[in-house]
């Protein structure tokens, strides 16, 4: 999978930041990841996270949902798409959902509401390529890496690129830690 040359938004081309890239050597540290990125996060933010079966997207995830201090155990949505996690303080949810198995684009995507959602929440999409980038013009796309085939290796190369105005005072250089 390659990352898309010039991403859309609902106006137009949005110009991405530079790209962040990390390297994570096992799923702990890619929860880890998981909790770092949560305090970069705000209600409003949509994540689009791709990667391989077996990437490590619900794994990092899950430590999302750790790092901002949801209820509920994160769990991959594959089979009832979406999630609500609500907060235990006073944080935004984080609503979790898997189109993996969704062929449409938005139109689909309509029935989960992920519109009204989103000023409230922080809304994370597994495949979402296609399919929720007309959601925002402001939106962090994390590309996951890794060996494919018959293997073990537990190394993932991770890119994260913000786009739009939203991600340009971000500061994401600090994940890279």
């Amino acid at each position: 999978m390659e990352a898309p040359a010039a991403p859309q938004g609902p106006a137009g081309p949005s110009e991405p930041t530079p790209a962040v890239e990390i390297t994570v050597t096992s799923p702990e540290q890619m929860r880890e990841l998981g909790r770092r990125l949560a305090k970069v996060l705000r209600a409003g933010d949509l994540l689009m996270l791709s990667g391989e079966l077996g990437a490590g997207k619900t794994t990092l995830t899950r430590g999302l949902g750790e790092g901002m201090g949801v209820r509920g155990a994160v769990t991959s949505p594959t089979f009832v798409i979406a999630r609500v996690h609500p907060s235990l303080g006073d944080g935004p949810p984080l609503v979790h959902v898997d189109a993996y198995r969704l062929s449409g684009g938005l139109d689909e995507m309509e029935d989960l509401d992920l519109d009204v959602s989103l000023p409230d929440s922080v809304i994370v999409v597994e495949w979402g390529e296609g399919k929720v980038e007309e959601l925002t013009d402001d939106r962090l796309q994390v590309w996951i890496h890794r060996a494919v085939g018959d293997t073990t290796d537990e190394v993932r190369h991770v890119t994260l690129t913000g786009i739009g105005e939203r991600w340009t005072t971000a500061d994401l250089g600090v994940l890279a830690v």
